[in-house]
């Protein structure tokens, strides 16, 4: 799989938390049937421990150990790549022996030790922009993730915090985001979090996935993240952003069609830029 220039559209999606291996392959079978249908390649996503959760009462997840067997017997079970987060640098080797992606949470986008695990598994990094981070700052983890080796990274932006308890996407991250020579992706569910706007939960707005896909497609965007799920009042992580997977096609129906039809003004009228005189 390839990610970047023209390429068509891709889909990291799942669950945010490994909740079952039942589950899991459900959630992967389901997911399969749509981008199949649509002709959307797609990375499996789902995470084994959200490290970052507000409460210690919450579910942080089914552990390291459980999870990368979990996520082993996808990637055999269906071909499918796989990714997911890892927030302890010590996880990144045994991560990467099973992963396809090695995803870095976008509140550890700086972090030296977490990107020179990541970089030195020798797989593509996945990094999200912090919501704390200026587009033109992500160039700094970037030549990070270079010196220790490597040299695929696929940039994501999940949202900016605007004042307390909100996120908002500026369109212009993707674009100045590219300007490093890396792909871009936007992060749906996680664009749309409230966070800890509920006391010790993150409260969500999930009604505006549908327009931030069809927007960051019209820009310019390589991929899409979004976290899936069959029963969201019930997922046992980010039950408030992830999306309900019976509006999944709907979705990605609309991507798919902004992304080529800008491939398609792109080559007929050229380079995606305005010039600004000196």
């Amino acid at each position: 799989m390839t990610i970047g220039d023209t390429n068509p559209l891709v889909l990291i999606g799942g669950p945010c938390a490994i909740e079952s291996y039942d589950h899991a392959m459900m959630m992967a079978d389901r997911i399969g049937q749509i981008t199949r249908k649509l002709g959307i390649p797609w990375i499996y996503k789902s995470c084994y421990d959200k490290d970052c959760r507000s409460s210690p009462e919450s579910f942080h997840g089914v552990g390291l150990d459980d999870g990368l067997q979990i996520l082993d017997k996808i990637r055999t079970e269906t071909g499918l790549p796989i990714t997911s987060d890892f927030s302890s640098a010590d996880w990144g080797a045994a991560t990467g022996e099973v992963v396809d992606l090695m995803q870095v949470p976008a509140y550890l986008c700086r972090q030296t030790t977490i990107l020179r695990a990541a970089a030195q598994t020798g797989k593509p990094v996945h990094l999200k922009k912090g919501q704390f981070m200026s587009p033109w700052n992500m160039k700094n983890s970037v030549r990070k993730i270079e010196h220790f080796g490597g040299n695929e990274v696929l940039l994501t932006d999940r949202g900016t915090f605007f004042g307390y308890n909100m996120l908002i996407n500026d369109m212009r991250n993707f674009p100045i985001m590219m300007e490093t020579g890396y792909p871009v992706c936007l992060d749906a569910t996680h664009s749309v979090q409230l966070p800890t706007s509920m006391g010790n939960i993150s409260g969500g707005q999930r009604e505006y996935i549908p327009h931030l896909l069809r927007a960051a497609c019209a820009v310019g965007v390589h991929a899409i993240f979004m976290e899936v799920h069959d029963d969201p009042a019930n997922a046992l992580s980010d039950a408030n952003t992830v999306l309900d997977i019976q509006y999944l096609e709907y979705c990605l129906s609309h991507a798919k069609a902004m992304h080529e039809t800008r491939l398609a003004l792109f080559e007929k009228w050229g380079e995606d830029r305005v010039h600004t005189d000196d």
